[in-house]
């Protein structure tokens, strides 16, 4: 029987006869290892709205989230939405203070609800919507982002929704209550990105907004401020080219010394996880609103990262200093071009994947960063990719799912149409696959 990784809150036996509805655990934004690799076994390659579908279950209100899935229950978040008219959100920019020529980037809403949905994993039915707040006149959003986008983290017998300034929900799985609330302010300016992790009792919450930018860990179990540590200075003078949208990882390096690793706008900043101490941080340049979560190949001893807006750029870098290390022996390796603002970096085996927003993917030797190709997949992606039963799988705004032959020859293994906008990163268990779209969310396979 394959000995699956297992989110280190879940202690659930391998028992053969168990029901896979039972076992699969997919607890963060990512998977299990937060990286996009799937352990998964046939997981289908063709499928589309009426091919190799088991069911599709349409969603209430708009939400970016990726599914969670434990339990037998698919968890994702979402935003009910009174739309204003044109002239109402105008009238709500300006109220806002908002320069008229950012209105058509933006979006708005009269008002917000802001919900937790539970469905079930063998027949797609919803089985809750758990509201958890009224938004009245909120904040405006990018006309790509919404109002729920962070991913939801399970964590043992609760699940915590993360709407970044519009509250932090951490609720009781089996009965739906909160167990507790919590608010940290601030100014997006597009709306909230940052997901939520756990990090053993510890919620660890990436905050970087126009006004202020720090990284906090929060008790998981009461909510509480466990620490919080301001980010280090920026050149910027415009907190646009502050704010950042990243999610955590958790890394142990080659010294065997725990990290809490925090991508953010001009810097990439180490920290102790137990006392947020900084260890370490590095200056990648201008790179602002970063989206896109750093991944970390034990193999090679390397962070890989994505610098944001502006000019991407792809950086390796070894974890293993102390203080100021951009200048020194531990940037392996850079890449200038044909790098995602919001894609995440897949790494497999000796081979590091990207896509860029346009469409344009490569594939990097992981530790020498030479390109072993690039090719274009048409389409405009924001979905982080998957990597499952030996294949990649890409999913673009236009509702196209490329799957690739994971390897350093570029071989196209099938081409996908499904309805509606994909902006979430999937879910693959062996036999299935899980994929939101803005309408929809759908299980492919058995």
């Amino acid at each position: 029987m394959k000995i699956r990784r297992l989110f280190a809150c879940f202690l659930i036996p391998a028992i053969s006869g168990i029901a896979l509805a039972e076992t699969l655990v997919w607890p963060q934004f990512r998977g299990p290892d937060g990286n996009g690799i799937a352990d998964a076994d046939n997981v289908p390659a063709k499928f589309s709205d009426s091919d190799n579908v088991k069911w599709k279950t349409p969603l209430p209100g708009k939400g970016w989230s990726s599914p969670v899935v434990a339990d037998g229950k698919i968890w994702l978040t979402t935003a009910v939405e009174i739309q204003a008219t044109e002239e109402e959100q105008k009238a709500i920019m300006a109220k806002q203070g908002i320069e008229e020529k950012k209105f058509k980037q933006l979006q708005v809403a009269k008002n917000v609800i802001l919900k937790l949905i539970q469905a079930d994993f063998e027949s797609g039915k919803i089985e809750r919507e758990i509201e958890l707040i009224k938004l009245e006149a909120p904040e405006t959003i990018h006309s790509l982002n919404s109002y729920a986008s962070p991913t939801p983290v399970i964590d043992g017998p609760n699940i915590i929704a993360h709407f970044g300034t519009f509250g932090t929900y951490c609720l009781n799985r089996e009965s739906g209550e909160i167990v507790w609330q919590e608010r940290l302010p601030i100014q997006h300016n597009v709306g909230p990105g940052s997901s939520p992790f756990i990090h053993g009792d510890l919620l660890v919450l990436i905050c970087d907004g126009v006004d202020v930018q720090y990284v906090t860990a929060l008790n998981k179990n009461t909510g509480k401020e466990a620490w919080k540590t301001d980010r280090p200075p920026m050149r910027a003078a415009s907190g646009d080219q502050k704010k950042a949208y990243n999610t955590p990882i958790a890394i142990r390096d080659k010294n065997g010394r725990e990290q809490i690793i925090c991508m953010g706008s001009q810097w990439l900043v180490s920290y102790d996880p137990e006392t947020g101490r900084e260890l370490w941080k590095l200056d990648h340049g201008s790179g602002f609103s970063v989206v896109p979560r750093p991944v970390y190949s034990e193999k090679h001893g390397l962070v890989y990262i994505s610098t944001g807006f502006g000019k991407p750029q792809l950086w390796a870098i070894d974890p293993s200093g102390e203080g100021d290390i951009t200048d020194s022996d531990k940037v392996a390796w850079r890449e200038p071009k044909r790098i995602p603002a919001k894609p995440s970096p897949l790494i497999v085996g000796d081979e590091l994947y990207v896509i860029a927003d346009g469409g344009i993917a490569t594939c990097f030797d992981a530790a020498t960063g030479n390109i072993n190709w690039t090719e274009r997949v048409s389409g405009n992606y924001s979905a982080s990719p998957l990597f499952a039963d030996g294949n990649i799988y890409f999913g673009s705004h236009e509702g196209k799912v490329t799957v690739i032959k994971a390897g350093p020859a570029f071989e196209v293994v099938a081409e996908n149409e499904i309805a509606g906008q994909i902006m979430a990163s999937p879910v693959a268990f062996d036999g299935g696959l899980l994929m939101r779209t803005a309408e929809a969310i759908y299980r492919f396979g058995k």
